[in-house]
């Protein structure tokens, strides 16, 4: 086990407590009437997923605007008096046949083991012991020992996380607090082909990386009153090399009428801060550390068909530690939809924008084979224009169609990092990335299409297309032209089959080793497509049985640089659901 580092974080500790307990506080403080009503609160149960490791899971979302209702329609009858001489018989009293309905149970266990030495479990379960309260936990867990094809360095992994909450429900509020642990293991095992290393340059090689993730979070919802609630969340992030960073991030929201509408206001509290030991060189330590501050208030109007927010994000962001200047940005929030065929065809239009604060957890979350000594910064996302119509075709089939034109200002590329033999560190042989930063502007156009041809069988697909300009950077880094998913599930009573088809287009990055003063190599990673697969029998409401397939053409295409990926993946196994 690897000692976290000490960091300076007493005080945003200490912010983060008093935000929480004021709120608890004056959430005590509220007055409550004499005639109480009775609620009755009903709840989904919470299924928690766990991520599948080098795996990439999309699913079709249509992209949801505030619409009106629809208005309804008044019917007038007029009676009309008609002679009958028709006489009803005496009925009779028939039986009506029970459908036995699926019982749905509130925890489960998920347990499989696949080729690759792949064991993986899932679990959750909560319980009560009140009417007003709940607390539960969930755990995942999922390991392989590797085995890629060609690859000459270890390839194993293992990913772990445990999270447990409480949440109590009151007449004014409620509330939950969770704390949560996460742990992964992973190397840097993406060579180059063309690099040629001894047997005894392998093996001095150490490719292991550990991250260690701690997360502190808690939430309030208010009724009746103009502060809706808030969420808060503090996450302290190490890895093997020393590295450390800590994130907390409060977000408290307030509605205030305005005659008959109302504006809606969010509030934006940020600190992030850490280091990493040293910098690529291996010459200075890296520090840094952002605090940002911003409101967001959106006035919406609802008018038939049509719906309008007019809001703008205000952010006043300062950097710390020589790491940026401070400064005062606008952005605007605003947003149309309005439904010109019922049903069939809502065109909407807005401009957002907004301060996006990069972090080191979220850099290792998209890309976990970053090196250790990255700049962390922030994306000043100056405009994000869209345009674009959705509805139904048919009763049974809805599409989403836009373009979109976006600026940003300091926006991540990831890279490889070249060659540094005279340090030595297990990152340093271009088998690791960096993170460049670029004003990029961006032209994408996205379609989205869904089909339920019965209650059982559902199909679609959506592909987007983007097109960069970058002011310094030759190509936009790692970054595909086109990505597109086409997915189709079945539901019968006793089986589900569900399968998903990923193409991702090529995409560019350079191969550099200075220690030879060798020219720069272009590298194009070819494209690839992924298909997976899964199938489910329910043998009960409490038990089914499951196998997974992933990757299953078995390529071992590169979803990053020099990183090849598992071939044929199956996994099996089986489900329990149960009540506590």
């Amino acid at each position: 086990m690897f000692l976290i580092k000490q960091i300076n974080m007493k005080k945003p500790i200490l912010i983060f407590i008093l935000l929480f307990s004021v709120m608890l506080l004056s959430a005590q403080e509220v007055d409550k009437d004499s005639l109480k009503t009775e609620e009755v609160n009903i709840v989904k149960p919470y299924t928690p997923k766990i991520k599948d490791a080098f795996k990439i899971k999309k699913n079709p979302v249509i992209e949801n605007d505030d619409i009106q209702d629809k208005k309804p329609v008044e019917y007038t009858i007029h009676s009309v008096p008609v002679a009958s001489t028709f006489t009803p018989s005496k009925g009779k009293a028939k039986g009506v046949a029970r459908k036995a309905q699926e019982r749905i149970y509130e925890n489960y266990v998920n347990l499989g083991f696949g080729n690759y030495t792949t064991p993986k479990l899932e679990a959750f379960a909560h319980t009560s012991t009140t009417r007003d309260n709940d607390f539960g936990v969930k755990l995942g867990f999922h390991s392989s020992n590797g085995g890629i094809k060609d690859v000459k360095l270890d390839n194993n992994f293992l990913d772990g996380n445990i999270e447990a909450y409480y949440k109590n429900a009151a007449d004014a509020f409620d509330w939950k607090m969770s704390v949560g642990y996460e742990y992964q293991k992973l190397n840097w095992y993406g060579l180059n082909d063309a690099l040629s290393l001894t047997d005894t340059q392998l093996n001095a090689i150490d490719p292991k990386q550990i991250y260690n993730g701690f997360d502190l979070g808690g939430m309030m919802k208010y009724y009746d009153s103009n502060f809706k609630g808030a969420q808060i969340n503090a996450n302290i992030f190490t890895d093997a090399y020393n590295s450390s960073e800590f994130h907390i991030l409060a977000t408290p929201q307030f509605e205030f009428p305005i005659s008959t509408e109302w504006i809606d206001t969010d509030v934006r509290l940020e600190y992030i801060g850490g280091s990493f030991e040293k910098d690529y060189a291996n010459v200075n330590k890296i520090e840094y550390g952002f605090y940002n501050l911003g409101i967001s208030p959106n006035f919406k109007v609802n008018r038939d068909f049509l719906s309008v927010n007019l809001g703008a994000h205000l952010v006043y962001t300062a950097a710390i530690k020589n790491t940026g200047v401070n400064k005062f940005f606008i952005y605007p929030n605003v947003t149309a939809s309005y439904e010109l065929i019922q049903d069939v065809v809502i065109v909407y239009a807005g401009v957002t924008g907004g301060l996006h604060q990069h972090s080191y957890h979220d850099f290792v979350s998209e890309n976990p084979f970053v090196s250790p000594t990255l700049n962390i910064a922030r994306t000043n996302e100056q405009y994000n224009a869209k345009l674009g119509t959705k509805g139904k075709l048919m009763p049974n089939v809805s599409y989403n169609i836009n373009a979109s034109y976006k600026s940003e200002n300091a926006k991540p590329l990831y890279k490889l990092n070249e060659i540094n033999f005279g340090t030595a560190n297990n990152y340093q042989y271009a088998n690791s990335f960096k993170v460049l930063y670029d004003n990029v502007t961006t032209f994408g156009v996205f379609g989205e299409l869904a089909m339920d041809f019965t209650k059982e069988f559902r199909f679609g697909g959506n592909a987007r297309f983007s097109t960069y300009n970058l002011e310094v950077q030759e190509e936009a880094w790692n970054l595909p032209s086109l990505e597109a998913s086409i997915f189709a599930n079945y539901d019968a009573k006793k089986i589900v089959v569900g399968a998903n088809l990923f193409f991702v287009s090529e995409r560019k990055d350079q191969f550099i080793d200075n220690t030879l003063f060798a020219p720069i190599t272009n590298i194009t990673n070819k494209s690839y497509i992924d298909l997976n697969a899964t199938v489910k029998y329910r043998f009960s409401d409490r038990l089914s049985a499951f196998i997974n397939g992933n990757n299953l053409f078995g390529t071992n295409y590169q979803r990053f640089t020099n990183y090849k990926v598992q071939g044929i993946q199956v996994l099996g196994g089986l489900k329990y659901k149960f009540d506590l």
